[in-house]
């Protein structure tokens, strides 16, 4: 069954956890036999243009990341409805995709330590209902708890009113937006940097419990 905004009341169930060695199968199940997309297993900013390549034959990308989860490396988030597996992002410390330290757009704006999200992949029969906005949200909590400070992520504003599936891997900034990033670079006008400041959403929560401390009588 295809869900959209009208019955997607199943959102506020969807569990947010890391890719480990034990819902490994769970991870493989919602890439499916494509590896997400052209045998890519979420490897393309973890590599070199001709090891990705290379990679998409003979389960090579897909080895690779299952190698990484083997070493115990964080490598993302699976977004799981009870026990079936509906959403993914990648989500590590910037440093592991080394594509990105070779973008002319998305280089870094500063030496502090950041964990990127630069890639998303939603099953399609959940797409468009707001399951991206809630892994995004689970990402922000899983930080907070394993004391990560800035989230970071490359998003794509559309010049057009919708785009194709292939071509939104990176996230909709909208579903960013929505949960909590705000923009920090704009040297690509459709592709910009966005963060989520742990420590000053800490800090605000805080000074909002300072005030309704204040008002109590």
């Amino acid at each position: 069954m295809k869900v959209n905004d009208q019955n997607s009341e199943f959102i506020s169930h969807l569990r947010v956890e890391p890719v480990t060695k034990t819902n490994w199968n769970k991870f493989v199940e919602l890439f499916g036999s494509n590896g997400a997309c052209g045998n890519c297993w979420c490897m393309y900013y973890r590599l070199s243009k001709m090891e990705f390549l290379e990679g998409k034959f003979e389960d090579g990308n897909k080895n690779a990341i299952k190698e990484l989860v083997r070493k115990g490396k964080p490598v993302g988030l699976i977004g799981l409805l009870e026990e079936t597996p509906i959403a993914w992002c990648a989500f590590a410390p910037r440093e592991d995709f080394i594509k990105l330290d070779k973008s002319r757009v998305h280089k870094r704006i500063d030496d502090k330590e950041v964990w990127s999200i630069p890639c998303l992949f939603i099953n399609k029969n959940y797409r468009r209902s707001g399951v991206s906005v809630q892994l995004l949200k689970g990402a922000v909590e899983y930080a907070k708890e394993n004391r990560i400070k800035i989230i970071e992520a490359y998003p794509t504003i559309p010049t057009k009113d919708k785009i194709p599936d292939s071509f939104a891997w990176i996230g909709l900034y909208k579903s960013f937006e929505r949960a909590g990033f705000k923009i920090v670079d704009r040297t690509s006008i459709n592709r910009p940097m966005v963060r989520y400041y742990i420590s000053q959403a800490n800090n605000d929560q805080q000074d909002r419990n300072d005030t309704m401390d204040n008002k109590q009588p």
